[in-house]
C-alpha cells in the first residue's frame, strides 16, 4: 500500500496559492484578490494520485498569531506536522513573500518553495536565479505558473520525494551573531521542552515573547527568568523591544537575498502602478469607486437584474411561460383583446350598479370566479341576472383598472391616491378613466367570455405553484398539504430564489472587480476613510458584500485580523440594504411618491441611512471598553491588474450565489413553514365559529379576515406594545416585522397576506394603501411612524441566516447576544427618535416618550462625541516580559 503524504499550502493572501489548490485538486475553492481568502482549512486529493493529500491554509502574512488565520496555519504546521509544505512564492511582491518563507523553514518540517508568477517578472523585464535562491533558503525552489499550470507536476513531486525523506528545512542564519547567540542559549535551556526539529522556532518564539506559541512547553520561573536576562540585554543594547528586533532583521536578510538573486528591471512604472496612480490617488480615487458602483448597481438592479428578476417571478412562480414563439404570439393577441374589452371592470361595476339600485349580490362575484362553475353557481349568476334586468340596471362611468388592480386617469397614468374606501382620489384637472356604459348585454358577454387560459396554447409550461397544486391535487392531497407546499414552502422559497438574477448579475461584476485587482486598491482607498471612523479599510469589503446578500458579507469578516475589528464589522455590516430588503424600500417609495419616476433618491437616501448608522455605531462602539483601541495598520498586497481566469471568476461568483440558495434551501425553508403554520392555523372565534383549533382555510363559515384569528396575530398583539412608542403598535405590523426577522423576504408577502391583498405586488397601489393603512391615524398619514417602521426594519438583527453566520463568526454566544441586541435596540431607538420628532413638530403632539426619545438622543450625541477613554491593555500575542508567562 503507497504510503499516505499530507502537503500543506503555505503563502501570503493573493500569492495564488488557492488557483494553485484548484488546478492539482479539482476543487472548487475560492479565488481572490483580497486578504484571508480562504478562512479555513480546505483538503483535497491530488487529481492524479489520491495518495497525496493537499491542505490549503489560509492566506497569511507571517506565523504570528495575531488573525484567525494566522492561528490555523500556524497550529495545523507545527501540530498537525504534514509530511511537506508547499511555499508558494509572489514573485512580483517577492520580499514580503519571503519574510513567511523564513519562518515556514523554521518550523521542522520538509519545505518546497514555488516561485509563482514569473510570468508576469518577464513582463516586467526582471529575473530571479531560482538555483541561487535555492541554496540561499537551503531547500528546493521550483518555477512555476500555477493560473498556466506550469511545472506544477515537478512542484509537487518534489515535495513528495521531500516528505517521503523527511528532509526537513533547517531554517536559515538570519538574524545577527549576538541574536543568534542569544537564540542558541535559549535552545539549549529549553532543549527539553520539545522536539529537537522545533528548537529553533521555539527559540525565536521564546525571544519574541509570544505567549501563544511558547505555552506547550511548561517552562518554569526559573527558566523563564534566565531567558528574559538574555532577551532583555539584547533590547537595551538595540534600544528595541525583542519582536521588532527579530522583524527588522529577518527584512535586512531578505535584503541580502533580493540583491543576490532578483535582476531588477531599469526603474520605470509597470502598468499596474500607472493604473494606480490614478484609481489610488486621494482627489480621483472616491469618486471613481462610486462612479464605479453606481455602473454596477444600475446594470445588476435595474438594466439587467430587474428584467430577469420579473421574469423569474412572473413566468416561474406566477404565470408560467412559453417555448413557442407562436403560442405566444395567439395567446398574447387573446389576452390583449380581452384586457382591451375591460370584462373584468365590466362586472365589478355591473354589480356595485345593481347593488346601489337594491338588487341582492350576495356570493354573485364568488359565483363568476369560480373554475369550474357548479350548478349553483350557475343558478347564482341567471337570478343576478333576472334581477338586475327587471331593474333596469345599467351601470354608467365604470372606473378602468390596471392588471395590477390601479385606477387609471384618462391619460393612462395610474392614479396614486385612494380613500378610506379605496376609491381613487383625483387631482386637479385629472379625469378618471371610464367605460361610459355597461349593459345588461355587456355584463352577460363579460361573465361569458372567461380570460384566455394560457393552457389551450401551444408551448406553454406551467408556473411551479401551478404544477404541483395540480400534481397534489390529483393525487388526492388535502387543502392543508396542498396549502403548506404551495403557499408555505413554493411561496417561502419561491420568493427569496426570485431574486437570484439580481444577486447573479451583481456577483458577475462585483468577482470580476475583486478578481482584476480592483477591490484591494478600494479597501486601501476606503482606509483612509473608514480608520476616521474606528474601522478598517478591510471592514469595507463585507459591506459591498453585504449589499448583495448578508451571509456572504459576514463570512468575508474573517478577512480582519483584529478580533475586536472584526467583531464589530460583523455586527453592523448588516446594517446596509440588503437585495432582500428592496421590496421594503419600493414600498415606501410607493406610499411617499407614488409612481414619481423624479423620486429616484428614495432608494439610495436608504442605503445612506445605513452607512450613517454604521459610521455612529462604530465611533460610539469604539468608545467603549470592548472596542477600544485603533484599527491595525493596514497591510494588504495589491496585486498586478490582469484578466482573471473564467474558471477561478465562475468559482467566485458560484461561492457567493451558493451562499444565497443554501438560505434558501435550508433557513428560508423553515421559517416560511413556520411562518405558513402561525398564520394559517388558529382557534375558529368569528361570529358563527365553534371555537376549535385548527386549519383556519379549511373550517366552515371562515371569513376573509381569517387571519385575525391566527396563531401569528395572537403573537403579533402579545409584542406590538413594544414597538407602540414607534407609533405602529399594532399586530399586523409587529407580524410583519417577526416574519422580517426570520427572513427579510418575508415582509412584504406576509403583509400582503395579512391585509388580504393576496398576490400583489410593492408595485400595487393597493398594497401602498394597505401599507399606509397601518401609518394612518384620522384619516392622517403619520410619515414619522412609517419610516420607524422601516428604519428598524432595515437596522435590526438581519435574517436568520445571517445571524447564523454572525454566531460562527462571532465563536461565542455572549458576543453573538450581545451583537443581535445591539442591532435590534439600535434599530429601536433609531426608529423611537423619528417617530417621537416627527410627532412633536409635525402634530405637536408630546409625552413620556418624546421625553425617552430626547434623553437617547442626547446619550447618543454624548457617546459620539466626547473624548475617547484610555484603558490599559496588553498587546496582543507579546508579553512584556517572560516573567509574566507565569502569570499570563
Amino acid at each position: 500500500m503507497a504510503e499516505k503524504i499530507d502537503i500543506a499550502l503555505a503563502g501570503n493572501p493573493n500569492c495564488g496559492k488557492t488557483t494553485l489548490f484548484n488546478e492539482l485538486t479539482g476543487s472548487n475553492g475560492y479565488v481572490g484578490n483580497w486578504p484571508g481568502v480562504t478562512v479555513e482549512k480546505k483538503e483535497a486529493v491530488w487529481k492524479k494520485d489520491s495518495d497525496i493529500l493537499f491542505t490549503d491554509l489560509p492566506g497569511i502574512y507571517s506565523l504570528s498569531p495575531y488573525s484567525p488565520e494566522e492561528v490555523v496555519s500556524r497550529d495545523f504546521i507545527i501540530s498537525g506536522r504534514p509530511s511537506a509544505i508547499i511555499d508558494l512564492v509572489d514573485v512580483t511582491n517577492i520580499e514580503r513573500n519571503l519574510y513567511l518563507t523564513t519562518q515556514v523553514l523554521e518550523t521542522g518540517r520538509p519545505v518546497v518553495v514555488g516561485l509563482n508568477m514569473c510570468d508576469l517578472l518577464g513582463q516586467r523585464g526582471e529575473k530571479i536565479d531560482a538555483k541561487r535562491l535555492s541554496k540561499m533558503l537551503g531547500v528546493p525552489v521550483v518555477e512555476v505558473s500555477a493560473l498556466h499550470s506550469k511545472n506544477l507536476d515537478e512542484l509537487v513531486s518534489t515535495a513528495v520525494d521531500s516528505g517521503r525523506a523527511n528532509k526537513a528545512a533547517q531554517g536559515v542564519k538570519c538574524f545577527s551573531p549576538e541574536v543568534e547567540d542569544a537564540l542558541g542559549t535559549i535552545a539549549n535551556a529549553i532543549a527539553g521542552s520539545c522536539a529537537p526539529e522545533l528548537l529553533r522556532w521555539y527559540s525565536i518564539k521564546v525571544f519574541e515573547r509570544d505567549s501563544a506559541a511558547i505555552k506547550p512547553l511548561h517552562l518554569s520561573e526559573q527558566q523563564l527568568a534566565g531567558m528574559e536576562k538574555i532577551i532583555s540585554a539584547i533590547e537595551v543594547d538595540r534600544d528595541d523591544d525583542s519582536e521588532s528586533i527579530i522583524t527588522f532583521e529577518r527584512y535586512e536578510w531578505i535584503a541580502t537575498v533580493m540583491d543576490a538573486c532578483v535582476v531588477k528591471a531599469p526603474g520605470k512604472l509597470t502598468r499596474s502602478e500607472r493604473i494606480d496612480r490614478v484609481v489610488t490617488s486621494r482627489i480621483l480615487g472616491l469618486p471613481i469607486f462610486v462612479a464605479l458602483m453606481i455602473g454596477v448597481y444600475w446594470v445588476a438592479l435595474v438594466a439587467v437584474g430587474t428584467p430577469a428578476t420579473d421574469w423569474v417571478n412572473d413566468n416561474l412562480f406566477s404565470d408560467g411561460f412559453f417555448v413557442s414563439a407562436s403560442g405566444q404570439a395567439a395567446f398574447d393577441e387573446a389576452h390583449d383583446a380581452w384586457q382591451d374589452a375591460h370584462y373584468t371592470d365590466q362586472i365589478s361595476g355591473y354589480i356595485a350598479a345593481a347593488e346601489e339600485a337594491g338588487v341582492d349580490t350576495d356570493g354573485v362575484q364568488d359565483a363568476i370566479d369560480a373554475d369550474p362553475k357548479t350548478p349553483d353557481d350557475e343558478a347564482t349568476i341567471a337570478e343576478f341576472e333576472e334581477a338586475a334586468r327587471k331593474a333596469g340596471v345599467t351601470a354608467a362611468d365604470v372606473p378602468i383598472t390596471d392588471p395590477d388592480g390601479n385606477f387609471l386617469d384618462a391619460g393612462g397614468n395610474i392614479i396614486t391616491k385612494l380613500d378610506a374606501d379605496g376609491n381613487p382620489i383625483l387631482e386637479a384637472g385629472q379625469k378618471l378613466d371610464v367605460l361610459p356604459a355597461v349593459t345588461e348585454a355587456d355584463f352577460a358577454t363579460a361573465v361569458d367570455t372567461p380570460e384566455p387560459d394560457q393552457h389551450d396554447y401551444d408551448g406553454f409550461v406551467d408556473s411551479i405553484p401551478s404544477a404541483v397544486t395540480g400534481w397534489l391535487t390529483e393525487a388526492g392531497a388535502s387543502d392543508v398539504v396542498v396549502s403548506l407546499v404551495v403557499d408555505g414552502i413554493i411561496g417561502g422559497v419561491g420568493s427569496v430564489l426570485g431574486f437570484i438574477p439580481q444577486i447573479f448579475v451583481l456577483f458577475v461584476m462585483l468577482c470580476f472587480l475583486e478578481d482584476c485587482g480592483y477591490m484591494s486598491r478600494v479597501a486601501f482607498v476606503m482606509d483612509r476613510v473608514f480608520r476616521r471612523f474606528g474601522l478598517s479599510g478591510k471592514s469595507f469589503i463585507p459591506m459591498i458584500v453585504s449589499s448583495g446578500c448578508g451571509v456572504p458579507g459576514v463570512l468575508a469578516t474573517k478577512t480582519i485580523e483584529n478580533e475586536r475589528d472584526r467583531r464589530m464589522t460583523a455586527m453592523l455590516t448588516t446594517m446596509i440594504p440588503c437585495s432582500a430588503k428592496l421590496p421594503i424600500i419600493a414600498l415606501v417609495m410607493g406610499v411617499l411618491v407614488g409612481t414619481d419616476n423624479g423620486a429616484w433618491w428614495v432608494a439610495p437616501m436608504f442605503y445612506l441611512m445605513g452607512i450613517v448608522a454604521i459610521i455612529i455605531s462604530a465611533v460610539m462602539l469604539k468608545k467603549t471598553k470592548r472596542f477600544a483601541g485603533e484599527p491595525v495598520p493596514f497591510v494588504m498586497e495589491l496585486p498586478d491588474y490582469h484578466m482573471p481566469s473564467i474558471k477561478s471568476w465562475a468559482l467566485h461568483v458560484w461561492e457567493r450565489v451558493s451562499a444565497y440558495v443554501k438560505k434558501a434551501g435550508t433557513i428560508i425553508f423553515a421559517a416560511a413553514v413556520g411562518i405558513w403554520a402561525l398564520s394559517n392555523f388558529g382557534l375558529a372565534g368569528w361570529d358563527g365559529g365553534n371555537g376549535s383549533f385548527g386549519f383556519l382555510k379549511g373550517m366552515d363559515g371562515v371569513p376573509e379576515t381569517y387571519m385575525d384569528y391566527s396563531i401569528l396575530a395572537g403573537v403579533g398583539g402579545a409584542l406590538s406594545f413594544i414597538f407602540a412608542p414607534l407609533g405602529f403598535g399594532n399586530w399586523q405590523a409587529t407580524a410583519s416585522t417577526i416574519s422580517a426577522l426570520i427572513a427579510k423576504e418575508n415582509l412584504v408577502s406576509t403583509f400582503g397576506v395579512l391585509y388580504g391583498l393576496g398576490d400583489v405586488s410593492e408595485k400595487s397601489v393597493s398594497m401602498w394603501q394597505g401599507f399606509a393603512s397601518m401609518f394612518t391615524i384620522a384619516d392622517t398619514l403619520h410619515v414619522g411612524s412609517m419610516c420607524a417602521f422601516v428604519a428598524f426594519n432595515m437596522l435590526c438583527a438581519p435574517c436568520f441566516a445571517a445571524m447564523g453566520t454572525i454566531r460562527k463568526q462571532m465563536e461565542d454566544p455572549k458576543w453573538f447576544w450581545f451583537a443581535i441586541g445591539y442591532e435590534c435596540g439600535f434599530g429601536w431607538v433609531v426608529g423611537l427618535i423619528i417617530n417621537q420628532l416627527h410627532e412633536l413638530f409635525v402634530f405637536g403632539n408630546f409625552g413620556i416618550w418624546t421625553v425617552v426619545a430626547f434623553v437617547l438622543l442626547a446619550l447618543m450625541l454624548f457617546q459620539l462625541f466626547r473624548p475617547a477613554p484610555t484603558w490599559d491593555e496588553g498587546e496582543e500575542g507579546a508579553l512584556g516580559s517572560l516573567a509574566e508567562r507565569s502569570v499570563a
